[in-house]
């Protein structure tokens, strides 16, 4: 069993800021008993700003000062942030730090949909990423990626029993039920439990944000692989804690046969 808390905020444009929010949550959530603590996309500052002079490597001061909250706390933290790429674009990073961990995963599936183009800022990643945490092993993705259930079916082939994804979902007549679906489907698809870890609508706090900009409506869902939600938050800044048992991965997938049995792909 992995204790996993999920820290739905509502993240500034100011990353030094956005450090203490964090520090504050990763405190709250481990007094809660989480051994991994995972907060949204674009948790270093928020999409609707520039990201280009933001964007620091993995050993740069910001991702060092989540390593420090993870090591003070003995977690593992898993946080979105902007790191530079070789083309003058920026990459849209997790930031995975703690328990003797400091990578990254670069997000795959770039958000060139509804209007943005995130492509424009941000070179995509191509690598998968999985790590394994008291036993249990932990696959990575990045909101966007949750439409693709190709990536999901592979962190399960590499042993994947959970999928963390944090995300900065855009807003819009739909959007909250297709997240809602996305989570739901992409568990079935792998038998992975699927966590996702929204920004909170910033209406839910009147903070004021670019309109044009995917800065989150909340509802952050953990559901496990045969489908079923475990926990879902409002739109609003929170904190759920989940405990994750890869004995259900491991019976949903002899269940369903969802990778054993494909055919193509």
């Amino acid at each position: 069993m992995l204790r996993v808390g999920l820290c739905q905020v509502t993240s500034g444009e100011n990353p030094a800021g956005n450090i203490e929010l964090i520090r504050e949550q990763v405190a709250r959530a481990a007094a809660e008993g989480a051994r991994v603590v995972v907060f949204p996309e674009a948790a270093m500052a928020r999409f609707g700003v520039s990201l280009k002079p933001l964007a620091e490597p993995l050993d740069g001061p910001w991702a060092k000062a989540v390593a420090g909250i993870a090591t003070e706390h003995d977690v593992l933290v898993v946080a979105g942030m902007f790191t530079p790429a070789d083309d003058g674009r920026v990459r849209n990073t997790l930031l995975i730090t703690g328990l003797g961990e400091h990578r990254g995963y670069d997000k795959i599936h770039l958000y060139d949909a509804f209007g943005f183009r995130e492509s424009d800022t941000v070179a995509p990643g191509e690598e998968v990423v999985t790590l394994d945490v008291d036993g249990v092993t932990l696959g990575f993705a990045t909101c966007y990626d949750i439409r693709f259930p190709e990536l999901f079916r592979r962190l399960g082939d590499h042993g994947a029993s959970a999928i963390v994804v944090p995300t900065s979902w855009g807003a819009g007549e739909g959007k909250r039920e297709q997240w809602e679906v996305l989570v739901r489907a992409r568990a079935l698809d792998s038998g992975c439990w699927v966590l996702g870890c929204g920004q909170a609508d910033p209406a839910a706090t009147g903070t004021t944000v670019n309109p044009k900009a995917p800065t989150g409506i909340g509802y952050s869902i953990a559901a496990d692989g045969f489908g079923k939600v475990h926990a879902q938050l409002g739109p609003g800044p929170e904190i759920v804690v989940v405990d994750v048992d890869p004995a259900v991965t491991d019976k949903a997938r002899a269940a369903t046969g969802a990778l054993a049995n494909r055919r193509l792909g």
